[in-house]
């Protein structure tokens, strides 16, 4: 456990109750741009996600979740695994004791490595049987590309965090995600695996709340949360061919379709005799 200074884009939305919910933050991205790279995503999110404060949060500065605990880890072995990430808010009690009925989320946008893809018909089932509120995946989802064709993509999740999240807990709001996981055919290596590190998360908590004359729209966004990172480095060391062993690899093939085809032939012209004689006896 270490303790270091993580910028993480953490946002406070608040909207309207029939629309707040809608759509998702990465969208209007891959609308303008296609495919995804990191100083462009940043960029979107800094210029282009609108901030601001409302009237209702004027006097409420610190009513805004910050970062307190990100705790990540990958689950299972092999080629298919499972991406865990947890995440504490800290909530200052005294900012937000006087905040109207309100209803929130919280959104991990997680940006996958080059070589790694979440299944967009798995993500379907989880919401299906209700694991997330939403969750989607943009970029390259083509899943049969080998990893050196294929483009980056990200997924966007949101889990429900309650109502009144931020009036109703003394200590904190905690949520955790499992993203299943799955790595592409990397390319042949000296090493025999190929090492594919992820990055941190974009964290948001959406809000939608509901004033007495009219809905409130807010955002709050914190860029510079000392939080306490657990495992912020996480390495996936994914098996590969050895271009030591192509050549090795290459002729056992060829020799292996050659018998096989031998056989085939063979297989059919003994087959072919046997009617043959059964034909003349007959």
């Amino acid at each position: 456990m270490e303790l270091l200074l993580l910028k993480v884009r953490i946002c406070l939305v608040f909207g309207t109750i029939a629309s707040s919910f809608q759509g998702y933050i990465s969208e209007p991205y891959f609308e303008k741009y296609g495919s995804l790279h990191d100083s462009y995503f940043q960029d979107f999110l800094a210029h282009e996600v609108p901030l601001g404060l409302c009237e209702v949060f004027q006097n409420k500065i610190n009513s805004a979740p910050k970062l307190s605990i990100l705790h990540r880890r990958l689950i299972g072995e092999g080629s298919h695994r499972r991406l865990s990430t947890s995440i504490q808010f800290e909530i200052y009690q005294e900012s937000v004791s006087n905040l109207p009925d309100h209803y929130c989320e919280a959104i991990i946008i997680e940006k996958l490595p080059s070589g790694v893809f979440a299944d967009p018909f798995e993500l379907q089932d989880l919401l299906y049987r209700g694991v997330y509120m939403k969750a989607s995946a943009f970029g390259d989802t083509n899943l049969e590309l080998p990893s050196i064709q294929s483009n980056r993509s990200l997924v966007e999740i949101h889990m429900d965090i309650g109502s009144n999240a931020l009036t109703g807990s003394k200590h904190g709001m905690e949520t955790k995600i499992e993203l299943p996981i799955h790595a592409r055919y990397p390319p042949l290596g000296d090493r025999g695996y190929s090492r594919t590190e992820f990055g941190l998360p974009d964290l948001f908590t959406r809000c939608s709340i509901k004033g007495k004359s009219s809905s409130q729209s807010c955002i709050f966004m914190s860029t510079d949360s000392t939080a306490k990172v657990i495992d912020d480095s996480i390495v996936w060391e994914v098996p590969s061919g050895n271009k030591k062993h192509a050549s090795t690899v290459s002729f056992l093939t060829f020799v292996s379709a050659i018998l096989s085809a031998l056989s085939i032939v063979l297989v059919s012209i003994r087959h072919s005799n046997f009617e043959t004689d059964d034909s003349k006896q007959s």
